[in-house]
């Protein structure tokens, strides 16, 4: 429910913003027409949209976006005005409203910024008084503010009052494109290590460094295309960290994969490019020319095999996965940037199922996804819907006059952990008691003089919430509590113990806020990210087992890695909360950054072998020798990747060690597997040597990211 923080800049606006729209719409109707429902709800259209919520993006689509709010305010409005007829029915739309909207945010960042909003236009007309014949002015005054609301926005923006536009995720994700095609350039020419800055530029392009507005979480193809593309570029630089440390470096210039890592980088660049400027890469040249450089470069391995070392296939094997991992990241930039695949991976059971699917169907398929307790925004939803459906049933049980302001404490004090609940709490109790008093020290001053509450209402309102992001969130309650009380004392009679409510009804709407975080959830992500994480790496254990029993002409499920894409948005979305509490943590967190990469490992290295040697499933089988030290392979690690999920559900699990060396490449360096592929390749059909040797580097390479979930602790306090 917390709002990312506003730059200064972009704070002054946005108090101009709800300055002008609010005032125009509260004073021309409440005050110039007479008509206070009116002017009430218009100036309730604007707040929550301009203060509560968070609508990123060009003007154009701010304005869409908020005439589309004008019917599903419509929707909220008349729900909450119909429903007050009763307390328990007023109760029970609010856990349907607060559900629905809450649950919401599972389709990305645009939902989750009006949730806020949505809610508001459902709690003010859903207490006493019941007055269904005042609908119409409801709706007219909301209608109105919403109205006032895109108007100004428009206005300010031509009047050169800008909110300095964030920086596009895609922007992010081109600069560390490019930095990863620097490290393959350099890695091939034998020049200086530039790895450290792709990782950098790797980790500034993770979503969970992103504010909330500008993740790519939603389920259309395209933000599934940047993730994918960030997945395959993260790829090619894992496997460029391999093939740096392996032993057999290259040879020279002249040697093969020299040749293939300069065409991956040559590749790469238009990627960046493309995703820097907005425009899609030519996928139809670069792609093509890597494609042809793969396979001649398998045609180089072929020729090779008998006799090679097994470092040397491994290597080779290290190699090309990069390549691939480089084409897939073109393909997935040009769904990203508007276009549609057509290539490998498109159909149902591929990697870019997305992109055949229409829109209606993926937003259903990440919903259904997250229809499950094991969901942090499922249990979001529901601590929600419980907290809002308990206070309205209390403020009618209780009687409180102004149950409104109990609701919007609830909602707005309320986090995703009892922690963070009980920290926002604070400065909202200090912020309440001084606005409380210093409003009523003007009302016990002032008395019943409208004007001067009217001259005051736009300045608290400009220059408070203006100063609000540098002086702190106690700053932002305190002016939100003398605007409420300066519009009220507008509307009625004033009386200097409004402020008194106001702060007791605070201190309500924040207890049961707090009490709903500590029984519902009450760790937040952090309870629930470790079983997530153990889920993507079980989940990612059957994959793999899956797909080597589809390489070895065994039966297996037509898409053995669906399960572990689910796992996957799951331990992603509990990531992505997780980095944003605030939590008090007195030792290092565990290492879910590194069992996230394996997760990934596992899922697009079986990607890429089931794209690689689709085709030849069930044709070229492998000998009954090879296939079975492959089998007995994926078993290990699926065995090592199982044990290292169920350390991570263990109530103390492991954290890395600051400065611990890498783990030692897989025992399968030397193993049977390699050397078997190496002594047979002049009796055995090349096709199936070569598929034998990648799925042996896919396979240890994961291994050796299991490893590190494993690595010796260190504790730290701090």
């Amino acid at each position: 429910m917390a709002r990312a923080p506003t730059p200064p800049v972009g704070a002054a606006r946005r108090a101009a913003w709800a300055t002008l729209a609010g005032c125009a719409g509260f004073y021309g109707f409440a005050h110039a027409l007479g008509d206070r429902t009116v002017g009430l709800y218009a100036i309730f259209g604007v707040l929550p949209l301009v203060l509560f919520s968070q609508i990123p993006g060009p003007a154009r689509h701010r304005t869409r976006v908020l005439l589309a709010m004008v019917p599903v305010g419509w929707v909220m409005v008349t729900s909450g005005t119909l429903l007050a007829v009763r307390g328990w029915a007023a109760a029970a739309g609010m856990f349907v409203v607060g559900f629905l909207v809450a649950f919401a945010a599972t389709t990305g960042p645009g939902p989750a910024g009006l949730s806020v909003a949505c809610q508001l236009f459902y709690i003010l007309p859903c207490f006493p008084p019941y007055a269904p014949g005042t609908l119409g002015s409801r709706l007219a005054g909301l209608t109105a503010g919403i109205l006032l609301t895109a108007l100004v926005d428009r206005l300010l923006d031509l009047l050169g009052l800008r909110e300095p536009p964030p920086t596009p995720y895609r922007e992010r994700l081109g600069r560390a494109t490019a930095a990863v095609a620097d490290s393959c350039a350099a890695a091939a020419r034998g020049g200086e290590d530039v790895r450290p800055a792709a990782d950098r530029a790797l980790q500034e392009a993770r979503p969970s460094r992103i504010p909330p507005a500008e993740r790519p979480t939603s389920p259309s193809a395209r933000d599934r295309a940047l993730n994918h593309t960030r997945a395959c570029v993260r790829h090619v630089h894992d496997q460029l960290d391999r093939f740096c440390r392996a032993p057999g470096g290259p040879a020279g210039p002249g040697d093969p994969a020299t040749a293939l890592l300069e065409r991956t980088a040559i590749a790469l660049r238009p990627v960046a490019t493309g995703l820097t400027s907005g425009t899609p890469p030519p996928v139809g040249d670069d792609g093509d020319a890597l494609r042809r450089a793969v396979a001649a470069f398998d045609a180089v391995r072929a020729d090779e095999l008998p006799g090679a070392p097994p470092e040397r296939l491994r290597r080779d094997a290290v190699v090309r996965s990069a390549a691939e991992g480089a084409r897939l990241a073109g393909q997935a930039a040009w769904i990203a940037l508007g276009a549609r695949s057509t290539a490998a991976g498109a159909g149902r059971d591929g990697p870019f199922w997305y992109a055949a699917v229409p829109a209606p169907e993926l937003w259903w398929h990440r919903m259904r996804v997250h229809l499950t307790l094991r969901s942090v925004h499922l249990q979001n939803a529901l601590r929600v819907a419980t907290a809002m459906a308990g206070a309205r049933l209390l403020v009618g049980v209780l009687g409180l006059s102004h149950g409104f302001w109990v609701l919007l404490a609830t909602l707005s004090l309320m986090r995703t952990s009892a922690a963070d609940t009980r920290t926002a709490l604070r400065p909202a109790v200090t912020g309440t008691t001084a606005g409380a008093l210093l409003a009523a020290l003007a009302l016990r001053a002032v008395g019943d003089v409208p004007l001067f509450y009217a001259a005051a209402l736009p300045v608290v309102l400009l220059v408070g919430f203006t100063a609000a992001p540098l002086l702190g969130p106690a700053w932002g309650q305190a002016t939100f509590t003398v605007v409420i009380v300066l519009m009220f004392a507008q509307l009625s009679t004033p009386q200097w113990q409004l402020s008194a409510v106001r702060l007791v009804d605070v201190l309500v709407g924040g207890a049961i806020g707090a009490l709903a975080s500590l029984l519902a959830w009450p760790r937040g992500a952090g309870g629930e990210l470790r079983c997530a994480v153990a889920d993507f790496l079980a989940a990612g254990a059957a994959g793999c087992r899956g797909v080597t029993d589809l390489l070895c002409g065994r039966p297996a499920p037509a898409d053995p890695l669906r399960p572990v894409r689910v796992a996957m948005l799951l331990a992603e979305a509990s990531y992505c909360q997780y980095q944003g509490e605030r939590l008090l943590r007195r030792t290092a967190d565990p290492p879910w950054e590194i069992a996230m990469l394996t997760g990934y490992h596992m899922l697009r290295g079986a990607e890429l072998m089931l794209l690689r040697h689709g085709a030849a499933l069930g044709t070229t089988p492998l000998s009954p020798g090879a296939a079975a030290e492959l089998t007995f392979l994926a078993d290990r690690v699926a065995d090592d990747a199982l044990r290292a999920a169920e350390a991570l559900r263990a109530p103390d699990p492991p954290h890395p060690a600051p400065g611990t060396p890498d783990p030692p490449p897989h025992p399968a360096a030397t193993s049977g597997l390699l050397r078997g592929a190496a002594l047979h390749a002049g009796h055995v059909d090349a096709a199936r040597v070569l598929l034998t040797v990648d799925a042996e580097a896919w396979l240890t390479g994961v291994a050796e990211d299991v490893a590190r979930i494993a690595t010796p602790v260190v504790t730290r306090s701090g």
